[in-house]
């Protein structure tokens, strides 16, 4: 009896009647290893699974098994000890949920009938709620983060990395030391423009 491609896709490590066993491949192995990291990222397992790459439909099992598997918890682990959550990961990653990320348990709340037990409403996702309070009425009124201005929020961030970027590696260019090949003086600015060598058209004659 064989396997199907969505057993091995979610359970590397099963085995089937005839006693084979299938071996996770290199591809699956990056796979929760972008899992881990977005899982240190976001908290939230299934939307860590779909940003991995994993199919919507199998984001939640595949968050499941990876979660109660030895070599996950070994790489979130090890990964914790890693400076993956400075300040400014932790709010891109936030701004990225807000964003994209779903907000059905605010949804199931907003529609309730009345507020679930507390037990129940531990286990709820309500990341995107930014307040939550009771109407002159009595019924709860429930509000969102705006996903419209995380989007650009995070648009500004992204840009602003970009740009940080590029200006710390032209001082880095400038800074370096000068080092001397052949009687040619080498500096770092070279690197930050490679082509201009190579480009001999941008090169006055």
């Amino acid at each position: 009896m064989g396997t199907s491609p969505t057993l091995c896709y979610l359970f590397p490590h099963i085995q089937t009647k005839g006693g084979y066993v299938v071996k996770e491949s290199a591809q699956q192995k990056e796979l929760r290893k972008r899992f881990c990291r977005l899982y240190l990222l976001l908290g939230n397992g299934e939307e860590a699974a779909v940003q991995a790459g994993v199919p919507p439909k199998e984001a939640a099992a595949y968050a499941l098994m990876q979660l109660h598997s030895a070599p996950c918890r070994r790489m979130l682990h090890r990964l914790a000890g890693e400076e993956i959550l400075s300040v400014r990961a932790m709010v891109m990653a936030g701004l990225s949920r807000l964003a994209f990320g779903k907000a059905n348990d605010a949804v199931r709340l907003v529609f309730a009938e009345e507020l679930p037990p507390p037990p129940l409403l531990d286990q709820l996702d309500l990341f995107h709620v930014s307040e939550i309070k009771r109407d002159k009425g009595g019924g709860v009124e429930v509000r969102l983060f705006d996903r419209q201005k995380a989007m650009e929020r995070l648009l500004e961030c992204a840009n602003a990395m970009d740009s940080s970027a590029a200006a710390n590696a032209l001082l880095a260019a400038f800074a370096a030391p000068e080092e001397v090949h052949d009687e040619h003086t080498v500096t770092g600015s070279a690197k930050v423009l490679p082509q201009a060598e190579e480009s001999d058209p941008l090169v006055a004659g």
